[in-house]
């Protein structure tokens, strides 16, 4: 019988979720969900200084906003809980002492500052920093002497192996030297468990099978592949996905930009976008095509299409799927997304006569959500603002004048106020005046909304109302 597929994503809640802790994520969902496999959500916050509730609560919140459920977790309990390390130190301290008595760990009783000394020293002399074993052979008499000293140790695990080697499925065979490794520790002095090895333990024990995760964590995994051999564990398949980097081929970081999916919920992005878009970071369709559902992204995810080469963070590109998302949503549906939006600018999609016809006329013109509060004021606005000073001087020149008196003069109350009646005043003006195409449609489009390309003004006109349009002209004329 073929084993179930489990896979898990582990974020520390000492912040925001990061983009690329997002998309990989994304990565361990796709496969558990194309494998028919579990994905489990497991919190790593042995970091009790940093590590918050409210962080945990947040990230939680943007998985599930991604759309990226998982079969186990903290809040959904299965049978290998519990889900927060922080909850399972007892049995981190139970596999400590297996290898303790298996004689694979030692107590290190060094200081950090005696390690960093050490650590500079053999930089100075052009060597690979690592712990010089010296606590490594103390005999029992000389352990005990220190304990009873009340000098803290931390654990450390013995290395006897020359190297460990295991397969990526990504980046196929890698090796590491016993040399480049040195005995690291496992158990902290406050008896704390460090990364390393409170991964090990709870991924066995969870069952996980597959560990996807990005290529910085590569320098650890040798660690974690030794530790499986110790304990005489199955070693789980590892799958290192690469970088994220920014346009400049730098690190992704804060001078990019945002770098939290709370942060792109807030702009506006669509969860259905940002799941399309950071699956296409590292990995591709064999269709070549772009815009990927949901069920096809999980349909058509194979490790053999994940590049091994850093993937660039291409805000445009987001921008240019999510406003292929939002075009393709029916009216209503954005509307009521955009709610939220407007509400920040102290008006609601409820209480805005015609939203709706609002809404479509914007539509094609919305990368984000949040782009509707600037592109909305058109609209709301008891008085026009000239998004430029070129746009100003164009409306308000001597040559517009008679546009302007040739538009009010076609305007009557008892016109029905629509697109066609509209369309019909701008023919006339052009014949009065003899101002053909841009050089008459340009400056009623600033005095209606002060900005030099926009929406199809007829369109525009319709929505401000005759009252509206015609106080507008007369301010340009009176200005």
């Amino acid at each position: 019988m073929k084993k179930e597929i489990r896979t898990r994503f582990a974020p520390s809640p000492t912040g925001h979720l990061h983009i690329g802790n997002g998309r990989t994520a994304l990565m361990n969902w796709l496969f558990a969900r194309h494998s028919g496999g579990k994905f489990i959500l497991r919190i790593e916050d042995t970091d009790r200084e940093r590590s918050t509730e409210t962080s945990e609560i947040s990230i939680l919140e943007d998985l599930k906003w991604l759309g990226l459920d998982w079969d186990e977790g903290p809040d959904r309990q299965g049978q290998y809980g519990p889900y927060r390390q922080s909850e399972r130190m007892g049995i981190y301290r139970e596999y400590i002492e297996k290898l303790n008595d298996a004689g694979k760990a030692y107590p290190c009783f060094c200081t950090p500052e005696e390690l960093e000394n050490r650590r500079l020293q053999m930089l100075a002399k052009g060597q690979s920093p690592k712990y010089d074993g010296r606590c490594r052979e103390l005999d029992k008499t000389e352990r005990e002497r220190l304990m009873q000293a009340g000098i803290k140790s931390s654990i450390r695990f013995r290395v006897d192996q020359d190297e460990a080697d295991f397969k990526d499925l990504i980046r196929g065979h890698l090796s590491f030297s016993k040399e480049t490794l040195g005995d690291f520790v496992l158990l902290r002095p406050d008896n704390t468990p460090v990364y390393n090895f409170a991964c090990v333990v709870d991924d066995h024990t969870m069952d996980i099978t597959h560990i996807i995760r990005g290529d910085d964590h590569i320098s650890n995994t040798p660690r974690q592949f030794l530790l499986y051999q110790a304990f005489g564990w199955t070693t789980p398949l590892f799958a290192h996905i690469p970088m994220i980097l920014g346009k400049d081929r730098e690190r992704l970081s804060k001078r990019h930009g945002a770098t939290s999916v709370s942060q792109y919920r807030e702009l506006g992005y669509l969860p259905e976008a940002l799941v399309n878009f950071l699956s296409l970071l590292g990995w591709s369709s064999e269709s070549g095509e772009e815009i990927l559902s949901r069920k096809r992204l999980i349909d058509e995810f194979d490790f053999n299409r994940v590049s091994k080469a850093p993937s660039v963070f291409d805000v445009e590109k987001l921008k240019w799927m999510n406003g292929v998302y939002i075009r393709n949503l029916d009216v209503d549906t954005l509307t009521d997304l955009l709610d939220p939006f407007l509400k920040r600018e102290d008006f609601s999609s409820k209480a805005i006569d015609k939203i709706k016809p609002i809404v479509a006329l914007l539509q094609d013109k919305l990368e984000n959500l949040s782009a509707i509060q600037e592109k909305i004021k058109i609209f709301t606005r008891d008085q026009v603002i000239f998004e430029s000073v070129e746009a100003k001087t164009m409306v308000r020149s001597s040559g517009t004048r008679p546009i302007m008196k040739a538009f009010l003069h076609e305007m009557s109350p008892n016109q029905k106020w629509d697109t066609e009646t509209f369309a019909r005043i701008m023919k006339r003006v052009q014949d009065q005046t003899g101002v053909k195409g841009k050089q008459v449609w340009m400056p009623v489009r600033i005095a209606l909304t002060g900005q030099m390309h926009g929406p199809d003004l007829s369109k525009v006109a319709e929505i401000l109302g005759y009252e509206k349009c015609q106080r507008f002209i007369r301010n340009i004329l009176n200005g």
